[in-house]
């Protein structure tokens, strides 16, 4: 395999990925708070013109209840987080051109997307837990609609949901420094054989 092979696989393996984890990632936030997506994340993706669901709440306290939340919240997974995964591709799918072939460039990309998603999930828990201490008694100047009633585990998703973004962008530090680590490594790996 050639680079320039490598280089458009992780460009599409990438955002799918990306897509994968959004599903993940907004399944456990919907299991934390349901009215984080019905009174904000379906309505900011515009699920209800989508013919899923109907708006039960007000024009100005909207509340989104689709047929199938769980399908719903795959939708606001994959859109929240495709293109994120799409970036990250492109970032580590270009310093993955200093490997020396595509073998070992696919390779060492694909790691390191693994690894930044690992370290933007982690992210995310801390995220969980920083909220849990400091935002839920002490909100912070957030969008908060007028009809909650979870108010707590809202706060806490959407931290973990900021966290996570945050998480992404130190995830790709370590991807890019892990990539590079790995050049030297089949660097010396070469010269002992």
């Amino acid at each position: 395999m050639n680079k320039i092979v490598a280089l458009i696989l992780i460009l599409i393996i990438a955002p799918i990925l990306g897509g994968i984890y959004g599903i993940a990632h907004d399944q456990l936030t919907y299991s934390i708070s349901e009215e984080y997506y019905t009174k904000f994340k379906f309505i900011q993706f515009g699920l209800e013109h989508w013919g899923l669901g109907q708006n039960i709440g007000t024009a100005t306290a909207p509340e989104i209840i689709l047929n199938n939340p769980r399908f719903g919240t795959a939708i606001v997974g994959i859109l929240g987080t495709w293109w994120v995964g799409l970036i990250i591709g492109i970032f580590l799918g270009l310093i993955g051109l200093i490997h020396r072939n595509g073998k070992e460039m696919f390779k060492a990309t694909l790691k390191s997307i693994i690894l930044t998603t690992g370290i933007a999930f982690l992210t995310g828990l801390i995220g969980l837990l920083y909220g849990k201490i400091f935002l839920v008694e002490d909100p912070p100047n957030w969008f908060l609609p007028d009809n909650l009633i979870e108010r707590g585990n809202f706060i806490l998703v959407g931290s973990m949901h900021n966290f996570s973004y945050l998480g992404g962008f130190i995830g790709l530090i370590f991807g890019i420094i892990f990539s590079v680590r790995q050049k030297r490594k089949y660097k010396n790996a070469k010269r002992q054989a």
